[in-house]
């Protein structure tokens, strides 16, 4: 059976990730590295909770010792989504960012290479490529040009990948993904902050003029892609995994505000962030022409989905809000498994 590192797999995408992989592969075992920062949520996991294909380890992809031991049990892949991801917080202070996101890959890259891991797939974001115009689509030649301390941290990373595979031989490729939507997300970003206030009828905070556009995927169309990716992606290559969901911010608030049958008077406008991009789009056809994938799921499915998910577990969104999930469950936790250094 083959065994593969995932990194971050507490976060949002990665805890989907992991959960899709044990829900439709049996050739898999998943050994899940995650820091439990503020955005690892081992609630995410309960699904699978004493299942023998997955092994939870508490550390830092930092630490290239712990990184090593891991991949010398025979890890066969690495998929790396370990980060720091939030725009506001790289602006407040840039260099967890620079710290995790770079040095954390540069950490993954050395032990892999050691180990002589058969494959490596760097999760990466559209955000390197900068802003877009009003019109036209990223392609994976576009230059990157980031414009905030995260986007700049995650395209350092894919430049280290890059190297490693050139200058190494490495079998490692890197995706790309557009904004990411669906169950577990940290209510940081805007979809989940949108449904939690409109739950509780606060307002839902939109920034600048509510006109930046974003692509959006959802979280399960993501998994696959990076399945895809990781079974029959090619060495060296960049791929782009858009959702083909285009929509302004404002106009996302409305539609979340019409699923939960909420005033559109719980919009207000606050101040732009700093280096705000006005528009992400991406061309995802080399994903669809060399291996396959397509988005399944529209932007009319996968919003109502994704707020009736919300809707039914207010008690997770609430344990996240107030930070009792990280207390609660990693003493739970300890208690019922102890967690594995």
């Amino acid at each position: 059976m083959r065994k593969i590192l995932v990194t971050g797999g507490c976060g949002f995408i990665g805890s989907n990730f992991v959960l899709h992989l044990l829900r439709t592969r049996k050739d898999l075992q998943v050994v899940n590295l995650d820091k439990l920062t503020y955005a690892g949520n081992l609630v995410n996991l309960s699904e699978i909770e004493g299942d023998p294909r997955h092994r939870f380890v508490h550390g830092d992809i930092c630490d290239e010792a712990l990184v090593a031991r891991l991949l010398a049990d025979g890890v066969d892949s690495v998929v790396n989504f370990a980060a720091e991801t939030h725009v506001d917080r790289s602006i407040q202070d840039s260099a967890p960012f620079i710290l995790t996101n770079v040095g954390g890959t540069h950490a993954l890259l050395v032990a892999a290479r050691k180990c002589k891991v058969r494959k490596f797939i760097q999760v990466g974001t559209d955000e390197v490529y900068g802003s877009l115009g009003p019109s036209g689509l990223f392609t994976e030649d576009s230059p990157l040009q980031p414009n905030n301390p995260y986007s700049a941290s995650k395209a350092g990373a894919d430049l280290l990948v890059r190297a490693f595979q050139r200058t190494y031989g490495m079998d490692a490729t890197i995706t790309r993904c557009t904004n990411n939507y669906g169950p577990f997300q940290f209510p940081e970003k805007a979809i989940p902050v949108f449904i939690g206030n409109a739950l509780a009828d606060r307002p839902i905070p939109v920034y600048g003029d509510g006109l930046h556009v974003r692509d959006w995927l959802f979280v399960e169309d993501h998994c696959r892609a990076i399945e895809a990716v990781m079974e029959r992606g090619r060495a060296g290559e960049v791929y782009n995994v858009g959702g083909a969901n285009e929509l302004p911010n404002i106009e996302l608030a409305r539609l979340i505000l019409r699923e939960l049958k909420k005033p559109e008077s719980l919009i207000q406008f606050v101040k732009d962030r700093p280096g705000h991009d006005r528009r992400y789009a991406l061309d995802s056809s080399k994903l669809s022409r060399e291996l396959g994938w397509k988005p399944l799921v529209s932007l009319a499915e996968g919003i109502p989905r994704t707020v009736r998910w919300y809707c039914e577990h207010q008690d997770w969104l609430r344990r996240v809000q107030t930070g009792e999930y990280q207390e609660y469950y990693r003493k739970h936790y300890h208690e019922r498994h102890g967690l594995q250094e």
